[in-house]
């Protein structure tokens, strides 16, 4: 199993609950295929640093996971066909940066052991 993140921008025309059912979709995905989802980060609504699709916001997702290297074609192709998704990203993940996103999660605090005394 690795760690991934992966960053999707949705057309900005979509309802909250469109939106909330897309996230939904692709966490459902990653857990029926033998993942763990790490942390949903839904960014909402962001301008882009240029026009997509000639439009010049997008909502924002990012969602941090582990899964099985070959699940990431399976995923790939799901957001290629689906028309609310303008931009993803998949990046792999190494320990520094699965750390990393642990600290920035928590506000600055690492996992320590616990002291005796």
């Amino acid at each position: 199993m690795n760690n991934y993140e992966l960053m999707i921008i949705f057309t900005p025309v979509l309802s909250e609950d469109d939106f909330k059912s897309a996230q939904k979709k692709y966490t459902e995905l990653v857990t029926e295929n033998g993942g763990t989802i790490v942390h949903s980060n839904p960014w909402g609504l962001k301008s882009l640093a240029y026009p997509i699709q000639k439009k010049t916001t997008g909502i924002y997702w990012v969602l941090e996971y582990t899964a099985n290297p070959d699940f990431n074609e399976k995923l790939k192709i799901q957001m290629l066909r689906d028309e609310q998704i303008m931009r993803h990203m998949i990046t792999k993940l190494d320990k520094n940066a699965v750390e990393y996103n642990y600290v920035k999660r928590n506000g600055g605090f690492k996992i320590t052991e616990k002291m005796e005394g």
